[in-house]
This record gives C-alpha cells, structure tokens and sequence, in this order.
C-alpha cells in the first residue's frame, strides 16, 4: 500500500432539491488498499460512490485522481481515469455466457467480425490471475452461475479494463456463507494485486475480514477514518450510529 491517494475527495456537497445528501465530505482510497464505506441508510454512502462513477455531479469540493484535480461529469470520465464500479444488482446478462458479459459493449473484432478466440483467452486469463476457479467454462451461461461465480464475474469484468480503481456496493449481499468467503478473498486479492479498492458494506463481519481502513459516513458527513487493526466493531458502530470522530485513527 503506498501513501499517496489514489483518489481523494475533498469538501464534497451534493442536495437534491431542499434534501443534503453530502456535506462537506473528505474521502481517500490508495493504492493496494481496501477502503471500507460504512454508514447507516441516508449516510450518503450511494451519492459519495455516484459522484465517484460519474452518475452524479457534485456540487462543490474537489476530486484528484492519481494526484491531479479531475472533473467527472458522466460515466465516461470515470471510465477514463480507470474507475469501475460494480453495482449490487451486477448489470450482467443472464441469457450469455461468461466471455460475452465480461466483453458487452466492448467486443474485440477484426472487419466486423468476432475475435471469439481472443476474448475467450483473456476472459479466461483475467478469472485465473483472480484465482477464480469456481467456473467451468467461460462459456457458461451466467444464469446457470451462482451468486458468488456472478459476483466474480462482475467483479472480473471491472479489473479487465486496466482500472486502478474498483468501487464494489454490498458484494455480499443476499449470498450464503461460502460464497461470501469466495468474494471476500477476491476483494482481498484485488488489494494484493495492486488496486485500490472501495467496499461499501452494511455487513462489519465482511468488513473488518477484508479493510484495511473504514470511513464512517454520518448524517452526509465524515464521521471519521478507522484502521482496522486499532479499533472494534463497536467503535465503529458508535460512529455510525452517534459519531464518533475522536475515536478515528488516520492512517
């Protein structure tokens, strides 16, 4: 993990209408690092990763990504910096296989026709550096996945596209105890590997296994930032629930 962000966020503000989602929030993620975001229903968690993946504009603040002041306006601008997100509904289509949702919209071909054989090897070579080896064949069907093979998926499809940086919104979430594991160790992995990676999880089981740092989010604002190793599950249920930023430890 290096020192220097990856992303930082400063002094973000977003409102809908008469309602503050963001007030004045601080947020960092390195490189190497998995960076939790936790907060309670209306923290502003949603918005702050939305600012991020450009499917909303902050207000006001600033953004610097690899150490340069950036403006994300749309989807494409994230793109662009290497900035993916995996939702918690996926986006992926059950009725094709493995390799053609890891290349939807972004399918290789050669005057105009389908490289099948390339995007089938890197498909396969993006699953084994992720140690994912739960699939058959990259060319099954993602209906017939389970939810911790789709989550794999989904988070593949995300590093494929040289990213640095993966923004992941409740992986966990509706799966059994196994598949957690599997997605936990690959968000692990992610970090190992190099990427800077945000988990958002409601789940503080999943998350003191897989952060290094947590950000509480309160009420829009910044409650505080927590290395895992020096602070309790308690602790950062305080902050969510009464905030508590004199307990932080900034790492």
């Amino acid at each position: 993990m290096t020192d220097t962000p990856i992303l930082e966020l400063r002094n973000i503000t977003k409102s809908f209408g008469s309602v503050q989602a963001l007030a004045g929030v601080d947020f960092e993620v390195r490189n190497g690092e998995v960076m939790a975001l936790v907060g309670d229903n209306g923290a502003g968690k949603s918005t702050l990763v939305k600012c991020v993946a450009g499917t909303h504009e902050a207000d006001s603040g600033q953004i610097f990504f690899d150490g340069q002041e950036v403006h994300i306006r749309g989807p494409k601008d994230a793109a662009r910096l290497g900035i993916e997100v995996v939702y918690q509904d996926l986006a992926l289509c059950d009725n094709l296989d493995v390799v053609q949702n890891m290349y939807l919209g972004r399918e290789l071909n050669r005057f105009q026709i389908l490289e099948e054989a390339t995007m089938e090897q890197q498909t396969a070579k993006t699953l084994k550096s992720l140690a994912v080896t739960t699939i058959k064949s990259v060319r099954q069907p993602v209906a017939t996945l389970s939810g911790g093979q789709r989550q794999s998926v989904a988070v593949a499809k995300a590093v494929q596209w040289n990213s640095k940086l993966v923004l992941l919104d409740e992986p966990t979430a509706a799966l059994g105890v196994a598949q957690t594991e599997q997605v936990l160790a690959l968000v692990r992995r992610l970090g190992e590997q190099g990427l800077a990676v945000v988990l958002i999880s409601h789940n503080l089981n999943d998350v003191f296994e897989t952060a290094d740092r947590i950000t509480v989010l309160r009420l829009g604002r910044s409650v505080g930032v927590f290395e895992r190793r020096k602070t309790t599950q308690q602790a950062i249920v305080e902050a969510i629930t009464f905030g508590a930023p004199a307990k932080a430890v900034e790492g």
